[in-house]
């Protein structure tokens, strides 16, 4: 199936979101028997499933004049990356700046793959950590998930 790329689709959503105050975080389209055009939003405070049915509504007739899969039928979902999505853009790591982050390496560093430590810094290449005090520098070429960390006991 042809499609538009995402590009065109983020520029022809952009508008909308920035009338109504949502950021895109993400878009991806996924092809098969049944295709699917996801859009990722977030908002200040948390999306909920209103935010997702306004901004679904607001960005549908939009679409339908971009027809992003040439007149083929999609299904669009509108929806929350979630609290446990890996930090990809620069906004992604600014917004997590002096938070716990759980971070997955591909090889060992001091033998472990996994830790969890506080975001201090970011570059664009390269993250600050810091665990129990000290601060270690990692090449994000070297991390294969972070992600905001959970904490599960301070949400009862």
């Amino acid at each position: 199936m042809k499609v538009k790329s995402i590009e065109d689709i983020q520029n022809a959503l952009q508008p909308v979101a920035d009338e109504t105050g949502v950021e895109i975080v993400e878009i991806e389209f996924k092809q098969g028997k049944s295709p699917v055009l996801t859009v990722y939003i977030d908002v200040e405070g948390g999306v909920d499933l209103n935010t997702c049915e306004k901004f679904h509504r607001a960005i549908d007739p939009v679409l339908d004049e971009v027809d992003p899969t040439f007149g083929a039928p999609y299904t669009l979902n509108v929806s929350s990356p979630g609290l446990d999505r890996p930090l990809k853009t620069a906004r992604d790591f600014e917004k997590c700046m002096g938070e716990k982050v759980e971070v997955k390496l591909f090889a060992p560093l001091r033998g472990r793959k996994f830790f969890e430590a506080k975001l201090v810094g970011y570059d664009g290449n390269c993250v600050e950590l810091e665990e129990k005090g000290e601060v270690t520098k990692l090449e994000i070429a070297k991390i294969a998930k972070i992600c905001r960390a959970i904490d599960f006991d301070g949400l009862l």
